[in-house]
């Protein structure tokens, strides 16, 4: 049986009290009274709002004051991607959930500001989605529960129902639409290819992906051979994509794979330049020789693999 799982209490709020005499004893108000209370604060998604009205307010802080939806937008992406960094390590994880969870907030009371919408208007076009998208777990009958892959496909559907009911004119299916260009390449490659394997659009089997990475090496070294700088730049990136759906076939998500190398490279490539360090070598006079034995014994040492 699986032991009860004690997550970690917001530092904000109070230690609840044991009942031991004498627990507080010379400890005043302040001390045990979260420190969003204490400046009028109230509790959960209310009180980052009401935080959000103070530091907006015209006594509040300058900078947020001065922000647009415009200027928000690096932090955004930012705040995303400190998330995925932190994923692996839960207290971490919480602190960057809530930092992406201010930009939201943020963003929600400018557009209150506007007049346009506010965050419970947020919270309810979520909310309202996930249930229309959810006709297997809202109003299903008992037992009628599809599998994953059947209600990723209803999912599909469903999105793209609602968007030829919000379209003005019925115009052909457009399964791709909705994939921001603004994601890296390697995951938009990854939504794009899904999008159009969700109307039979993809190889059947592992098979076919194989042989078209085969095709496209080939095609990519007779551009290379060609010279033609713009053909190899078409010709690697067609390798690249084709590559992120083989490796989606094998059940591995393309960008977190090459995070993972990325970060093995990072690590090894340090011990390198600390062995140069420790023996006196200048790295940029070595030799590739030298360094790659230095890469080696980084690699013999399970220096950079998972844990």
């Amino acid at each position: 049986m699986a032991l009860p799982m004690t997550l970690p209490r917001d530092p904000g709020q109070a230690k609840p009290s044991s009942g031991a005499p004498g627990e507080h004893e010379g400890a005043s108000a302040s001390d045990t009274t979260p420190l969003h209370r204490r400046h009028g604060l109230r509790d959960g998604l209310d009180g980052l709002r009401d935080l959000m009205d103070r530091l907006l307010a015209p006594d509040g802080c300058a900078w947020d004051r001065e922000q647009t939806l415009d200027s928000l937008r690096p932090y955004l992406i930012e705040e995303a991607y400190e998330v995925l960094e932190a994923m692996d390590e839960p207290e971490a994880h919480r602190r960057e959930l809530g930092d992406l969870l201010l930009q939201i907030v943020f963003q929600a009371a400018l557009r209150e500001r506007e007049g346009a919408f506010d965050l419970e208007g947020v919270i309810a076009a979520i909310r309202d989605k996930m249930i229309r998208r959810h006709p297997h777990v809202f109003g299903a009958r008992d037992g009628d529960r599809p599998d994953a892959d059947a209600v990723s496909k209803q999912w599909a559907q469903i999105k793209e129902d609602e968007r030829a009911s919000e379209a003005k004119d019925a115009g052909p299916r457009r399964p791709l639409a909705g994939v921001p260009r603004s994601l890296p390449a390697l995951q938009r490659a990854w939504r794009l290819q899904d999008k159009a394997a969700s109307v039979g659009f993809d190889w059947p089997s592992i098979t076919g992906a194989s042989a078209k990475i085969r095709e496209e090496w080939e095609e990519l070294e007779q551009a290379r051979e060609s010279g033609d700088v713009d053909h190899v730049r078409e010709e690697f990136g067609d390798l690249l994509f084709v590559l992120v759906r083989y490796g989606q076939k094998l059940g591995i998500a393309a960008e977190d794979a090459l995070r993972a190398t990325c970060a093995k490279f990072e690590a090894r490539f340090g011990y390198v330049m600390q062995a140069c360090h420790e023996q006196g070598i200048d790295p940029t006079t070595a030799g590739l020789a030298r360094l790659d034995e230095f890469w080696d014994e980084a690699k013999r040492r399970g220096i950079g693999r998972p844990s």
